[in-house]
């Protein structure tokens, strides 16, 4: 980035909101009525929508004149504390770019002897309190903003889980950065998973779109039209009835990474051409999964990085792979989303994609 006395904007401008920045402000219809919500402008075209009291997600998201991002029709809602059991997370789900899903399940709904789990936990439901909105500073050549919120997943004798949550961007660039830390607050060992789940929808999802990463498929939950089964699932299809109502599809993968542990995932439209990378630490987390879900009106997928399959607490208990968080004990996450909207770099991305073999194999 140039120095300020070389920046096109010196003795140009006097307030950075020309640039871009954070402007928070509050819903005033509907039925997220009252919610509050942070709009961030990188000014490189990258603009979406924090919403602080859903666990300071990413809902909206576009670059340019095109939304990255798929929005159900109910949009954002206030907050449903009381939705963790059943399906009831479904009713508040807006999709949007980023959900978060735990901090103690992430999957189905469950039952046992300790308590009864809702789909994908409460953590997408609880109001974040606001730290801190550091905006950029162009005068100091300060580019970088961001939003730092906390939410807490706690009662009374436990389970006391925190999430420290600081999404970071820049002035000029096309790229999101999500940095968590989640601790156990309390004095006994609490159960955690956390699952990103990243959606998207057209026009950057369309027939002809493409998945982008190396590895292996591991294991299809469900593929109601047997995609995944006929090796079809790496190119978006037209709009289907076969995935009607709750029908759909949903594999894990173990993909590969890099020399530094970090693991780039894209969706790719060459027509446009237009791209999202999600890049992550595989050691933080392991596991990818992809919901495929092509119903008429309900055209989206998930691209989602996380400590484990959406399995649920009991499954990840029986495999081993459950996670359980010591009194003070902490674990960080990081995930960045960029935008790539040269017609090189799509092609490159899915170059790397064509002609790789998945093979499946059922987890142990």
């Amino acid at each position: 980035m140039a120095k300020h006395n070389e920046s096109p904007w010196r003795n140009r401008i006097i307030n950075h909101h020309q640039l871009g920045g954070i402007e928070t402000s509050v819903l005033d219809n509907g039925a997220g009525r009252g919610v509050r919500i942070a709009w961030v402008n990188t000014g490189s075209g990258l603009r979406y929508k924090v919403v602080l009291d859903r666990s300071a997600d990413i809902v909206d998201a576009f670059f340019n004149q095109y939304s990255l991002t798929f929005l159900s029709h109910g949009g954002i809602t206030a907050p449903r504390p009381d939705s963790d059991h059943d399906l009831e997370w479904l009713w508040a789900f807006p999709c949007g770019l980023v959900t978060t899903c735990g901090l103690r399940h992430a999957g189905g709904p469950e039952k046992d002897e300790a308590e009864t789990r809702g789909l994908h936990g409460k953590i997408s439901n609880i109001p974040a309190m606001l730290e801190s909105v550091i905006q950029p500073d162009h005068a100091a050549d300060k580019l970088d903003m961001s939003i730092t919120a906390l939410m807490k997943e706690s009662r009374l004798f436990g389970p006391n889980l925190e999430l420290r949550r600081t999404i970071t961007s820049r002035i000029g660039e096309s790229w999101i950065k999500i940095a968590d830390v989640v601790t156990n607050r309390g004095n006994s060992p609490a159960p955690h998973m956390m699952l990103y789940h990243c959606n998207f929808g057209w026009p950057l999802l369309d027939k002809g779109s493409q998945f982008c990463w190396k590895g292996r498929l591991v294991e299809v939950f469900r593929d109601t039209a047997d995609r995944f089964a006929k090796g079809a699932w790496k190119i978006v299809p037209e709009a289907m009835n076969e995935h009607c109502g709750a029908n759909e599809a949903c594999a894990y993968f173990d993909v590969e990474a890099d020399e530094n542990d970090i693991v780039t995932a894209a969706i790719a439209n060459p027509q446009l051409p237009l791209a999202v990378c999600i890049k992550y630490n595989k050691k933080q987390l392991p596991v990818l999964t992809n919901w495929q879900h092509w119903g008429p009106g309900e055209y989206v997928t998930g691209i989602e990085p996380g400590t484990n399959p959406p399995v649920g607490q009991k499954r990840a208990k029986e495999l081993g792979k459950l996670i359980m968080l010591k009194p003070g004990q902490s674990r960080k996450y990081e995930i960045t989303l960029s935008v790539c909207h040269d017609r090189a770099c799509v092609e490159k991305l899915i170059k790397n994609e064509k002609n790789k073999e998945f093979r499946t194999q059922k987890s142990e």
